[in-house]
């Protein structure tokens, strides 16, 4: 299985939050893994940002923000010409669907948890 770079858009340092779990299960499955949240800290060896970094050579990105908090991301996400975008249950923005594929993105809605224990990652 090849190795993609990921990031993880609205990552959390709680254990209760899915964004969590997914930093969890992706190092696990040694993906790389850059993550972008609302406070800074570390969780599986990987060190959450709060700022849009520049990240090389992104595959991946799985979002785990709200419609409404995607908006500010638009221009950064497609910045970083991933190959995909998965979005996860409760994050579906049909707006930014038209966005990615506009710029040849393409759009997953599906839930990173279960793609990686069915290995459709």
């Amino acid at each position: 299985m090849s190795k993609k770079k990921t990031l993880v858009l609205g990552a959390s340092l709680n254990p209760a939050r899915y964004s969590y779990l997914a930093i969890q299960r992706l190092t696990a499955y040694d993906h790389p893994v850059v993550a972008i949240g609302l406070k800074e800290g570390e969780t599986a060896g990987v060190k959450i940002e709060t700022e849009k970094v520049a990240f090389d050579n992104v595959d991946t990105v799985t979002l785990y923000l709200s419609p409404k908090r995607q908006a500010q991301y638009y221009e950064y996400v497609v910045s970083l010409d991933p190959k995909r975008v998965i979005f996860n249950p409760g994050t579906e923005n049909s707006e930014f669907y038209s966005i990615l594929r506009d710029n040849g993105i393409e759009v997953e809605v599906s839930c990173t948890l279960v793609m990686l224990a069915t290995k459709q990652y």
